[in-house]
């Protein structure tokens, strides 16, 4: 199965066991991967499905359901301030592979960047091409951006934390332990959180965690955070 191209489709796109292929996967099969028709790839609906499927013309003809087990044994919601330029599309490449559940865009004191809709929908097709290559069984949800004030309060998960990278605070491999079903991760800008935005995340029950001694690029935490998280449930 590992050498079989691998197509994300839409839910409604599977009837009656067979795949309404669109225009730009036919292309794309066709095209740029060079199948032929009787060939087989795997298709993946971004919800948990996987299927064998064979190609017939413009058309694919689903041959049976797959189990694929790839996905981390809990849930992980990224909040994210968005870095300058170009960087949140790495952090939501890296972090779709490593297995995150949801990105939060948020937009802090600090935040540079200011997206426009065509951003989010950029965020959300690499999401899902991250999704292809790195095999999940599901598309991380992306979310529109919001206030950081906003999303703190909203969210009330019992497993809340606050990267920041100044000040005494245990670091957040020692507090992984405890947590069993679903995680909240909130990664600052360059620059950091304000004193403000981590007093209201901790009036709003986020405990302030560290990911190390050193200060780390706005692009690098969600990674190391990320990696921290799955390298303690994924054993």
């Amino acid at each position: 199965m590992s050498q079989l191209q691998r197509i994300a489709i839409a839910p409604s796109q599977f009837q009656q066991g067979q795949i309404l292929l669109t225009k730009e996967q036919q292309h794309y099969l066709g095209r740029v991967l060079r199948l032929r028709e009787g060939d087989r790839f795997i298709a993946m609906d971004g919800k948990g499905k996987w299927w064998l499927a064979q190609l017939t013309g413009e058309q694919a003809q689903v041959l049976e359901p797959l189990v694929v087990e790839t996905e981390l044994p809990v849930s992980i919601t990224l909040m994210v301030a968005l870095p300058k330029g170009n960087g949140f599309d790495e952090v939501v490449r890296c972090c779709t592979e490593l297995g995150v559940t949801c990105i939060a865009p948020v937009l802090s004191d600090r935040t540079l960047l200011h997206p426009s809709p065509q951003k989010l929908e950029r965020w959300r097709r690499i999401a899902a091409e991250a999704a292809e290559q790195s095999e999940r069984s599901f598309v991380p949800t992306i979310l529109e951006p919001v206030a950081f004030n906003t999303a703190v309060t909203a969210n009330q998960t019992s497993h809340r934390y606050i990267c920041e990278a100044r000040g005494e605070y245990p670091h957040l491999n020692k507090v992984l332990s405890s947590i069993s079903e679903e995680i909240v991760i909130a990664i600052g800008p360059e620059g950091g959180w304000t004193t403000q935005e981590v007093e209201n995340a901790k009036s709003a029950g986020f405990q302030p965690v560290s990911l190390g001694r050193r200060i780390l690029r706005a692009v690098t935490a969600p990674v190391v955070a990320l990696s921290l998280i799955t390298a303690s449930c994924e054993v």
